[in-house]
């Protein structure tokens, strides 16, 4: 069953959606709620985690795709749903931190720091540009348009999986410089 106007009816979400995540994120990112004189304690225990949760999100990916392969839609479509509330629950937890605490600055030198900033810059855009890509690949599947689903999905997918992991690998790279 194609429903062509249930992937009408989300375009305009995943439009709206694709340009204030970054954007509401980009703004909390330069809030920091104890400069403004909040009393918070830093969330300083959050890093671990949500690159624990990173982790667990290529996991589920790759497990979304064996799934998938052996034809099995309902495991792909809930191992799916599970990477992105594991890529939302990141999300708000790295917001969090960074809302909470100083940034913290990369202390290699040399090749390492010019490795670390390029896997960090191209991390950074491509969770820009996976927002899209996941909300449309998402609703091509809920529409049961998986011809198109299927098309998307081949240029999504490495893209969701090199973002998750490398957001493990800046974690890993950064972590001995945390105050």
């Amino acid at each position: 069953m194609k429903d062509q106007n249930l992937e009408q009816k989300y375009n305009k979400w995943i439009v709206v959606l694709s340009v204030t995540i970054p954007l509401v994120v980009a703004l909390l990112f330069g809030v920091n709620l104890r400069k403004l004189g909040y009393d918070v304690e830093p969330l300083s225990f959050l890093p671990p985690i949500y690159a624990t949760i990173n982790g667990f999100t290529a996991l589920f990916l790759v497990l979304a795709v064996v799934a998938i392969k052996k034809g099995n839609r309902k495991l792909h479509e809930n191992l799916m749903k599970t990477a992105i509330g594991c890529s939302v629950a990141f999300l708000a937890m790295y917001v969090a931190y960074h809302m909470t605490s100083d940034s913290t600055k990369f202390g290699g030198e040399g090749t390492i720091k010019y490795i670390y900033y390029f896997i960090l810059i191209t991390h950074i855009i491509l969770s820009i540009v996976i927002i899209p890509l996941v909300l449309i690949t998402y609703v091509r599947g809920l529409a049961q348009v998986f011809d198109k689903h299927k098309k998307i999905a081949k240029i999504t997918f490495p893209i969701w999986l090199y973002v998750a992991i490398t957001g493990v690998v800046v974690y890993l790279m950064i972590s001995p410089y945390y105050v």
